[in-house]
């Protein structure tokens, strides 16, 4: 049925995983991933989401070890224990948690809402999600905003960018506003830790990016930077800076070792995914290297300040959960429903067609006698189908997918290639052998009408 199916999912976080590992993970590039995945047997809709903190992947199927399966090789490099399988409904809960804010490494940050959009919107651009993925994806931004807008999950909750500068003023040895600063990178989380930096009142501030341009609109919008520039002095901007953020979406090192070379005391601190400074500069004599892992940390106090808010937000999703796989099992009924509606209907309208020609052809029919033929018509399908209707609302409930798979075949409303079973032949044939002209609703001799003789004979029974 189309809209049987169940969501798989696999995800590469923080929580089990290192910098290096979600890294891996986030070789492809989510377009990609989601291209791929649509080859893969059995699957019918795709979606990825990759941040600094998780890469993750889901996928539709009919059969839950199919979506297994398409997932086993999504991040091949990783060690077991770093990756998490997910079934239909922990996949469910697990999306509305990162959605809300959850599962970030900064509980209730904001970042992830607008991430988790932009990946929705290249999904629907790639054309893999279908309606279980739009139900699912759709619930949890719609969890994420009530989460930001009726509890104080994100109320004093800092970004990374903001974390990055509380761990420079926790490691340095100087006070922070006496350091020069240079963020690498203009985009979100530059963005992000150019504003923290510009809180504590640094003594000098300078973005790089490789767009001189972006770099310039940010130091128009963010007060408190002293210069915008680009990268091609970034040797010189190194020595110059005691503390330095690097957050750029560059697939390769933005900063090397040779970089370095003449950069003396100075603190790295590198959010970016995939990672922009060389993990070799940290040998250098005076240079200290930290990565997303070691924000751990200085998040914690965050989290402890975020618990009855996050409290608040469980009960939400539970309640939002509860509300998608009551949707969930609506359609699936729904669908059985709207086929055994369709089958009938089809029926109705050959053997009043086949009624209505019968009886003109023993005298003119006026327009009520017409009216009279299909309500009756109406009124038989109305009070047939009622009890099974809600036998099959009934079997959603209960998660009796059997009974709405057997439903879905048995009205299944393709009766052009209906064949009549032998059993039903001897019906057939005591038929014919009556007056042909007489005015019954049963179609006369022909097999098309057989689905009201099979109803007749299994009543007899």
């Amino acid at each position: 049925m189309r809209n049987a199916g169940v969501i798989s999912g696999v995800s590469v976080a923080h929580d089990r995983a290192s910098v290096q590992e979600i890294e891996s993970a986030s070789s492809d590039d989510v377009e990609t991933v989601v291209d791929r995945l649509l080859t893969r047997d059995g699957v019918t809709e795709a979606f990825s989401v990759q941040t600094c903190n998780r890469a993750e992947a889901y996928v539709v199927t009919d059969d839950a070890a199919d979506g297994r399966r398409a997932l086993e090789d999504f991040a091949p490099d990783v060690r077991d224990g770093s990756i998490r399988h997910m079934d239909h409904e922990e996949s469910l809960r697990h999306l509305m948690r990162v959605a809300a804010g959850l599962e970030s490494l900064v509980l209730g940050e904001d970042q992830i809402l607008g991430q988790l959009k932009a990946a929705v919107e290249a999904a629907h651009n790639a054309g893999s999600i279908g309606p279980m993925l739009e139900d699912a994806l759709m619930k949890a931004i719609h969890v994420g905003e009530r989460a930001r807008d009726e509890t104080a999950i994100n109320e004093g909750a800092v970004s990374l960018g903001s974390a990055a500068v509380r761990l420079a003023r926790s490691k340095l040895g100087h006070p922070i506003e006496e350091a020069r600063a240079l963020v690498v990178g203009a985009g979100e989380m530059g963005t992000l830790s150019a504003k923290a930096l510009a809180s504590v009142d640094v003594a000098e501030l300078v973005v790089a990016n490789r767009t001189v341009a972006h770099a310039t609109h940010l130091a128009r919008e963010v007060p408190g930077i002293d210069d915008a520039t680009g990268l091609d002095a970034i040797h010189e901007l190194l020595a110059n800076a005691d503390i330095v953020i690097s957050a750029t979406s560059s697939p390769t090192y933005v900063v090397d070792t040779a970089h370095l070379e003449a950069a003396g005391e100075t603190m790295l601190i590198d959010i970016a995914q995939p990672r922009d400074i060389d993990p070799d500069a940290a040998e250098i004599a005076g240079v200290c290297v930290h990565d997303i892992d070691d924000l751990e940390t200085v998040t914690d106090q965050t989290a402890a300040q975020r618990e009855a808010a996050a409290e608040q937000v469980e009960a939400m999703i539970d309640e939002e959960f509860d509300r998608l796989l009551a949707a969930y099992k609506r359609k699936r009924a729904d669908e059985a429903i709207s086929s055994m509606y369709e089958a009938a209907e089809h029926v109705k309208r050959r053997e009043v067609s086949t009624a209505l020609s019968k009886l003109e052809a023993q005298g003119d029919l006026t327009d009520e006698q017409r009216e009279t033929v299909e309500s009756l018509a109406d009124a038989l399908i109305g009070q047939l189908l009622s009890a099974p209707t809600k036998s099959l609302r009934d079997a959603a409930g209960d998660d009796d997918w059997t009974t709405i798979q057997t439903a879905m075949q048995l009205f299944d409303p393709g009766f052009d290639d209906y064949s009549m079973p032998d059993e039903l032949k001897s019906v057939s044939a005591t038929d014919d052998d009556s007056d042909a002209s007489r005015p019954e609703l049963d179609g006369g001799t022909s097999e098309d009408a057989v689905p009201r003789r099979v109803i007749e004979q299994l009543s007899n029974d």
